[in-house]
C-alpha cells in the first residue's frame, strides 16, 4: 500500500514463552474495587465501574525508565491486572467472553492526579490526567494456556522496597467476563486490545528516583524506574 507518510510503529510487549504482543487499544476500568472507590470519594454501591482509554504509546515495558510527565507535580500509581484479548466483536455475552482472552499481565495505570482532579472539578474530560507517555507500564503477557483463568491472585506494588498497594483480583466488583461483555456493548473490541481491570486501595504519589515493582502473584512482574524528563 502506498502511504503518503510513514505509518506508526507497532507497539508491542513480550509474551512469556516467546513472541510479541501487538498492542491495539488500551481500555481501563474505573473504580472496580470497593475500597479504592471509597478512597477516591465514590460509593461502590451506587456507582458501577466505568471505562476510559489510553493510547498505545503510553505503554512502557518492564525494565524501562518512566519519564516523569510534564504539567504535573502529583503523579499516582495504580497497580492492575491486565487482560489481553486475542479476538473481538460487539455485544459479546458474559458466557462467551473468556473465549477472547489470550492471557494476562500486570500493569500500572499512572495518573496525573492534579490534572484529573482539576478536570473533575470543571466537569471536563479526563484525558490530560490519564494520557501521557509512559502512562501504562506493562509486564510481559502470560498466555492463559500457561496460567489458566486468573480469578484469584494477589496484586502488589512496591516503591523502593516498601509495599504501597496490596489486593487480590477476587475483590473486583466486575469480574473479567462482565468487563469484556460490558465493554463490547459500548465499543468494538479487537485482537491486540488490553484491558486494565481496576486497582485496589492504596494509590499514591511517585517521584523521580523511585524504583517501582508491581506483581501479579507468581504470574507476572513489572519493574520500572522513574527519571526526570
Amino acid at each position: 500500500m502506498d502511504f503518503v507518510v510513514d505509518p506508526p510503529e507497532i507497539i508491542s510487549l513480550p509474551v512469556k514463552g516467546g513472541g510479541n504482543w501487538p498492542v491495539n487499544n488500551i481500555y481501563c476500568v474505573g473504580r472496580n474495587y470497593a475500597a479504592h472507590a471509597v478512597e477516591m470519594g465514590g460509593n461502590p454501591d451506587q456507582e458501577p465501574p466505568f471505562f476510559f482509554m489510553k493510547p498505545g504509546y503510553a505503554v512502557l515495558k518492564s525494565g524501562g525508565e518512566m519519564e516523569y510527565p510534564s504539567e504535573s507535580s502529583q503523579v499516582h500509581h495504580e497497580v492492575e491486572l491486565i487482560v489481553a484479548l486475542s479476538g473481538g466483536g460487539r455485544n459479546i455475552s458474559v458466557e462467551n467472553a473468556m473465549d477472547l482472552v489470550y492471557g494476562y499481565g500486570v500493569g500500572i495505570d499512572m495518573t496525573r492526579r492534579d490534572l484529573q482532579s482539576a478536570a473533575k472539578d470543571r466537569s471536563w474530560p479526563w484525558e490530560a490526567g490519564k494520557v501521557f507517555r509512559h502512562a501504562a507500564p506493562c509486564s510481559e503477557i502470560v498466555p492463559k494456556l500457561e496460567s489458566g483463568e486468573i480469578n484469584e491472585a494477589a496484586l502488589a506494588l512496591s516503591i523502593n522496597g516498601d509495599i504501597r498497594q496490596q489486593g487480590n483480583v477476587n475483590q473486583m466488583i466486575w469480574k473479567v467476563p462482565q468487563i469484556i461483555s460490558g465493554l463490547s456493548k459500548l465499543f468494538s473490541l479487537h485482537s491486540g486490545d488490553l484491558i486494565f481491570t481496576g486497582t485496589p486501595e492504596g494509590v499514591g504519589p511517585i517521584k523521580v528516583g523511585d524504583q517501582i515493582s508491581a506483581n501479579l502473584e507468581s504470574f507476572a512482574t513489572l519493574e520500572i524506574s522513574v527519571v526526570s524528563k
